[in-house]
């Protein structure tokens, strides 16, 4: 390991906040982390770090440092960033991070795609719902819902997401169909729960375009989108799903779309996320890759629900 390297492995140290978890990023051993930190600070002449059994902090001349090293860093990225404009032909490694139902839906047709088309390209695909760092981390691309709040990465919207309430046909043959929110609120329902937190309450819009608030009675719960559905499905409980969760069910007739008047408010936006505005060759093809499997302006899921254009929409003024 060379100075170069000694001094981004700092920055790991201090983004990942203890030796452990440098290591763990870097899959090297804790005790090779501490003896490199150790001689970058001999090489430089000054102590970098505070270490206690518990915790370490950084010395005035660590804080310097750590801004010499993110500026490497940067400059490194943008380095590979400007070469890989110069081949006819993507090279390299693609590393790419979503949430989950969509990576498992969307994403991953378009990584097997791409590695058909680019089988030099090595890729590393991670589904992880919480919101990562994606420069600390190496990601070249992340897929989100909704706009990211850091102001330092690049965002550009992919697709739209908007919300349905499906049921099974045997489960309206029970219960009947609902046709106000009160009767709506007094069914079994599926909710999403993630991380201590429920979505047992729906946004729609008013006669008078207020917002309010559907309360669903919760009989079921879980961190799968997927199980919504499924959920669905067997007949027992409503669901409220994004569009992009549907495949073919509400095209051959296992689950109806119930409630269609009301005005449902949107789920969200997905977004593509990156560092760098200059986009290297392999990461603009794996893009236009996924754009086949996820349409445009109209995004390819919706069209798998009859009408829906017509469904949970607000009154247009005049």
């Amino acid at each position: 390991m060379d100075f170069a390297e000694r001094l981004l492995l700092l920055l790991d140290v201090i983004e990942s906040g203890s030796f452990v978890g440098a290591s763990e990023h870097r899959q090297i051993n804790r005790s090779v982390v501490s003896k490199q930190i150790s001689k970058l600070e001999k090489e430089l002449g000054v102590r970098l770090l505070n270490r206690t059994t518990r915790s370490l902090s950084l010395t005035a001349a660590g804080q310097e440092m750590l801004n010499q090293a993110r500026r490497l860093r940067s400059l490194l990225d943008e380095t590979r960033t400007l070469a890989q404009h110069y081949h006819q032909e993507p090279i390299g490694s693609l590393r790419i991070t979503s949430t989950s139902d969509f990576g498992r839906r969307y994403v991953q047709q378009a990584v097997i795609a791409f590695q058909h088309q680019y089988p030099s390209i090595d890729i590393e695909f991670r589904l992880d719902d919480r919101m990562q760092d994606l420069v600390a981390e190496g990601f070249d691309l992340g897929f989100r819902t909704g706009k990211p709040k850091d102001s330092s990465l690049i965002a550009r919207k992919l697709a739209r997401n908007r919300l349905l309430i499906v049921a099974s046909p045997s489960f309206l043959a029970r219960h009947g169909e609902p046709k106000t929110i009160s009767e709506l609120e007094r069914l079994p329902s599926a909710v999403y729960s993630y991380d201590g937190q429920t979505i047992d309450r729906v946004k729609y819009y008013d006669p008078q375009g207020a917002e309010a608030h559907i309360r669903l009675k919760v009989a079921y719960k879980t961190n799968e989108l997927e199980m919504l559905k499924n959920a669905a499905l067997e007949g027992n409980m409503v669901s409220v799903l994004t569009a992009q969760t549907i495949g073919n069910e509400v095209l051959e007739g296992k689950l109806i779309p119930i409630m269609t008047h009301l005005p449902l408010a949107d789920f969200g936006t997905f977004y593509v996320v990156y560092p760098h505005r200059d986009l290297p060759l392999k990461t603009r093809l794996f893009l236009e890759v996924l754009k086949t499997f996820i349409g445009g302006e109209l995004p390819l899921w919706e069209k798998r629900i009859p009408h829906f254009e017509a469904m949970y929409r607000r009154q247009q003024p005049g």
